[in-house]
């Protein structure tokens, strides 16, 4: 056997390596707790985290909203703005812009 193979073979005759090896492969790939199972986890977990702070801006969002809605005067605006509801004795003219035609054309 030539002395080059020798040199790099030497550190993989200790038994204390091989077992180092083994047991580390084991660890990061094999086991339950394995390093890319926690990675799989921590990803979760932050996809998780970012659910959550959504969740929490809607609900910020929702709240303005029946805040403001718990008036007549936030009930009246909502029906006008969003129903163009009106009163009996009024009369609602919708003023439309070029653009946004065009736009309502091409999301038909």
């Amino acid at each position: 056997m030539p002395k080059f193979n020798k040199k790099y073979l030497k550190p993989f005759k200790n038994i204390y390596i091989i077992v180092l090896a083994v047991f580390l492969v084991w660890m990061f790939f094999f086991d339950a707790h394995s390093w890319l199972f926690h990675h799989e986890l921590n990803n979760d977990i932050e996809e998780l985290e970012y659910q959550k702070e959504h969740y929490r801006n809607e609900m910020a969002k929702d709240n303005k909203a029946i805040k403001e809605l718990s008036t007549d005067e936030g009930i009246e605006r909502t029906a006008r703005e969003t129903y163009y509801m009106k009163k009996s004795n009024e009369d609602i003219f919708i003023i439309e812009y070029e653009d946004s035609i065009a736009k309502q054309k091409r999301d038909e």
